[in-house]
């Protein structure tokens, strides 16, 4: 594991900030200044200041986001957030955002690395939605425009896939721009009235109640990193 990864997996902050970190000659492995990109493994030394790092034990878990709640957690203007819904576990922090009115699975994790290269458009990690709209359910050449692509005020974007399903559609995205899916039906005439996120990768919401978590399993896991390239 490269040493960024390794800091940004520990808790230390970002990448970004491990990458700093590193660079000031403030991170030393097995005693040695330690440099950008070097290698690390479960049996070296790794401090920073002075003070050893340790990885946490890893842990992925999967919520089912209810309407209502704020994916963050301090905001003194919402009424609920989603930590209100999770076990204490120090670190974990959400992978992506739901908006307050969206629905359905959201991810959450303590690993930064894991966190970063789901999020990263580099990896293109698949999300699907299943919406309900307004106009109701979406014809074929409204599904054709989204897989064209449409233009928003912060570029073009495109569906992966589009499927007519009662009510609405359901759609494929491997974006994450804000309310891009709302901005996106919006666009095209059909305003969102319910959105429901179903998929993230190979991880499914499945039969998950809404406001219940559970962890990932061992397959699921295995399945996530192979999806972004920590898995050979």
């Amino acid at each position: 594991m490269r040493l960024q990864a390794y800091l940004a997996r520990a808790g230390v902050g970002s990448r970004r900030k491990a990458e700093d970190l590193i660079r000031q000659g403030r991170v030393r492995v097995n005693g040695a200044v330690a440099h950008l990109g070097q290698k690390v493994g479960p049996h070296d030394r790794v401090e920073v200041d002075g003070k050893p790092v340790a990885l946490p034990e890893r842990v992925v878990l999967a919520l089912h986001k209810p309407r209502g709640y704020t994916t963050t957690r301090f905001d003194p203007h919402a009424e609920r957030t989603v930590y209100e819904l999770l076990p204490h576990i120090p670190g974990l922090h959400p992978v992506g955002r739901l908006d307050r009115d969206s629905e359905g699975l959201l991810l959450f994790t303590n690993d930064g690395e894991l966190t970063f290269r789901l999020t990263h458009p580099r990896y293109g990690v698949e999300k699907v939605y299943r919406v309900w709209t307004e106009g109701g359910t979406l014809p074929e050449a409204v599904c054709r425009r989204l897989l064209e692509g449409v233009e928003l005020e912060d570029g073009l974007a495109r569906a992966l896939a589009c499927r007519p399903a009662p009510g609405g559609a359901v759609l494929v995205l491997a974006e994450g721009r804000k309310r891009e899916v709302r901005r996106m039906l919006k666009a095209v005439g059909y305003p969102v009235r319910r959105l429901l996120r179903t998929q993230v990768g190979p991880v499914r919401l499945g039969d998950l109640p809404p406001g219940r978590w559970r962890f990932l399993k061992g397959s699921e896991l295995k399945a996530l990193e192979k999806r972004v390239g920590l898995l050979g």
